[in-house]
């Protein structure tokens, strides 16, 4: 076939762990979180120039490929349309915040070679921008339900609900640092959860 002679090895696999994962597979979105994760946070590190924040878009970014898995095209690699829905998502976090980052009119190169561009529209999200934006975090719903009860609630507040890290320590009346903290370690067990399949109680 073509396809195989347009990708690289690893872009090959990606593609049959895709239609592993579309058919429930979940080792296979634990093998694609597993060989971007690290990337990707790098990516988003780059931008925002926040650990905490770069993880909770990491998340995200898998959260929202995961559920759009279906509609990935082969026409390209997983890694360029990851890239670029997580750098989308993180343009999109930026304009929410105002944050003072790096330049987001440069592109960003993945591991494959792939140039991933992206630009801001001065009027607003397109259509497809704003579809990935209103979608749940539906992969991480799945994992929360195992994690012990503090995390839960801290996870929804801050991925479902959307919560500020400073709006959470109001809600529960605790310290931000500890906040922080706890948040950090619910991640580190989601990432447990989906890499494992184990119940970490």
């Amino acid at each position: 076939m073509e396809i195989n002679k347009k990708f690289s090895d690893k872009a090959l696999e990606d593609f049959e762990l895709i239609d592993k994962a579309i058919e429930g597979d979940e080792k296979a979105y634990a093998s694609l979180m597993n060989r971007y994760r690290k990337s990707v946070y790098h990516t988003i590190l780059k931008m925002i120039r926040n650990v905490d924040d770069a993880e909770d878009l990491t998340i995200e970014a898998f959260a929202k490929a995961f559920k759009n898995l279906h509609k990935f095209k082969k026409d390209y690699t997983f890694s360029t349309w990851l890239f670029r829905i997580a750098t989308n998502n993180t343009i999109d976090f930026i304009r929410k915040k105002k944050l003072d980052t790096m330049s987001i009119h440069s592109g960003i190169t993945t591991k494959d070679g792939d140039e991933v561009t992206f630009n801001i529209k001065d009027s607003g999200r397109d259509p497809q921008e704003e579809a990935i934006r209103s979608q749940k975090i539906e992969i991480v719903r799945q994992f929360v339900s195992l994690l012990p009860p503090k995390y839960q609630r801290l996870v929804k507040l801050r991925y479902f609900d959307e919560l500020s890290y400073d709006e959470i320590a109001k809600e529960l009346n605790a310290p931000l640092g500890t906040v922080k903290a706890q948040l950090h370690r619910a991640r580190e067990l989601l990432y447990d959860l989906v890499k494992n399949k184990k119940n970490v109680i």
